[in-house]
C-alpha cells in the first residue's frame, strides 16, 4: 500500500516564489502524513495557458525544476511538478517533471494531445512518449490534462505495467461533468487506479477543482472540493492484480484484429 498525495491548488494564484513556498508546505505535510508522493496540478506555477506565459519557459534543468527537487529533498517524498520546456529552435512543451526523495530526476513527460479548440498545439510541441516510475514499489504513469479524453493512451500505460496513472490538469468548470465521467472510466477500463489533480480557482472562476481518483474497480476513492486542499489516496498493487486477474479484460483483447480492422479503414 502506497499513500499519495494530490494538492488541489490555484495555479498561478501568486508569484512564482509564493507558489513553491506554498507548494512546500504542501509537501512538508503530505510527508508528515505517510504520504510517499505529492502531485500538483497542471503548469501550477504559473497557470496554464494556450500560449506561453512570458517567462515562463525554461530548459528541463532548469530553475524550476531545481526547486522541485529541493522540495522533494526537504520533505523526503517524490514530487510531480510541471515546466513549459523551451528546447532550442522548436517551440516548447508542456512538461511533467517527476523528482524522487533524493531530489533526483525520476522521471519526464511532455504533454501528448495539446488541447487545438484554444490553440495550444499551435505555440506548444506536442510529446511523443509515455513515461512510467516506481515509488515505493507501484509503477506509476503520466498523463496530462487533455490526454484524459484519448482512452488509447491509458490502454498503452495499462500494457507497459502501470499500477496508477497521475493527471495533473487545469481542467475548467464548465467541463467538470466530463472529468467526473473520464476518470474512473480510465481507470474500469484499465483496472488500475487513476488519480486526477485540478486546479482550483484562478481569474473568473474558471477553475473549480473536483480532483478525484478512482480504484481499478472504477470507484470513486477521493474527491475533492472546490477551494485549496491536498487529498490524500491510498493506492494498493495487490487491488491492481486482483481486478485484474478477477475479469481479464486486457488479456482477452484481439489486438491482432484491431490492427487488420484499422487498416480497411
Amino acid at each position: 500500500m502506497t499513500k499519495i498525495a494530490l494538492a488541489q491548488v490555484a495555479g498561478g494564484g501568486e508569484r512564482p516564489a509564493g507558489m513553491l513556498a506554498a507548494a512546500g508546505r504542501m509537501a512538508g505535510e503530505a510527508a508528515a502524513a505517510g504520504a510517499s508522493l505529492i502531485c500538483f496540478p497542471e503548469q501550477f506555477v504559473t497557470g496554464w495557458s494556450p500560449e506561453v506565459p512570458q517567462g515562463s519557459g525554461e530548459p528541463l534543468d532548469g530553475p524550476l525544476t531545481a526547486a522541485f527537487g529541493r522540495i522533494a529533498q526537504n520533505s523526503g517524498i517524490a514530487v510531480v511538478g510541471s515546466i513549459v520546456e523551451t528546447m532550442p529552435g522548436r517551440r516548447p512543451r508542456n512538461t511533467v517533471v517527476v523528482l524522487g526523495a533524493d531530489g533526483g530526476v525520476l522521471a519526464t513527460y511532455a504533454k501528448i494531445h495539446l488541447f487545438s479548440p484554444e490553440g495550444e498545439d499551435r505555440n506548444y510541441t506536442a510529446g511523443d512518449r509515455i513515461a512510467t516510475f516506481t515509488v515505493d514499489g507501484m509503477t506509476f504513469g503520466i498523463a496530462v490534462c487533455y490526454d484524459l479524453r484519448f482512452p488509447e493512451l491509458f490502454r498503452i500505460y495499462a500494457l507497459a505495467g502501470a499500477e496508477c496513472v497521475l493527471v495533473p490538469a487545469a481542467w475548467p468548470c464548465r467541463r467538470l461533468p466530463h472529468w467526473e465521467i473520464l476518470l474512473p472510466a480510465r481507470a474500469l477500463e484499465n483496472r488500475y487506479y487513476v488519480a486526477g489533480v485540478n486546479t482550483a480557482g484562478g481569474q473568473d472562476e474558471v477553475y473549480c477543482g473536483g480532483s478525484l481518483a478512482a480504484d481499478p474497480d472504477g470507484t470513486v476513492v477521493a474527491r475533492g472540493g472546490n477551494g485549496t486542499e491536498l487529498l490524500f489516496v491510498n493506492v494498493d498493487p495487490t487491488a491492481v492484480h486482483e481486478a485484474r486477474s478477477g475479469l481479464p479484460s486486457l488479456s482477452d483483447r484481439r489486438s491482432d484484429l484491431y490492427h487488420r480492422l484499422l487498416s480497411k479503414l
